[in-house]
């Protein structure tokens, strides 16, 4: 005898499962290819290396919920994940490039310097641009 209000229970934890999967890789996989160690800065109570960092995992974990609150299935929700995580570094990378064409600085540097203006502005981009991307996957 099966409890139907439990039926979904399975997808439930695949889906929950792979959203928290996703978000440890990304918080690795970004804290390594940044320059500055984030972990490291962060124990150090370095409020910029925590503003960049929290900023992308949310910006990151915005979209992840879109993907699966609307995927069909989840390789789906899996292949969206991974778009998600793309936009996300490439957002990261593309806010270092600006930074230091457009003033010629080093926006690593300043993170680790604790300089928190820079890290709250790499969070804020980073969440704007985890809510667009959120919003494109609502197909």
């Amino acid at each position: 005898m099966s409890i139907p209000y439990l039926a979904g229970l399975p997808w439930f934890l695949a889906y929950m499962a792979f959203g928290i999967i996703a978000l440890i890789l990304f918080m690795t996989v970004y804290s390594r290819l940044t320059p500055h160690h984030e972990w490291s800065l962060i124990k150090e109570g370095n409020t910029a290396a925590a503003y960049a960092f929290s900023g992308s995992t949310i910006g990151f974990a915005l979209p992840l919920y879109s993907a699966m609150a609307h995927s069909v299935s989840l390789v789906d929700f899996i292949l969206w994940a991974l778009i998600a995580f793309v936009v996300q570094v490439a957002t990261y990378f593309f806010i270092k490039l600006s930074i230091r064409i457009l003033y010629k600085e080093n926006l690593s540097q300043h993170i680790t310097d604790n300089h928190s203006a820079y890290g709250i502005l790499v969070g804020a981009i980073s969440i704007a641009v985890g809510i667009l991307n959120a919003a494109a996957m609502t197909y």
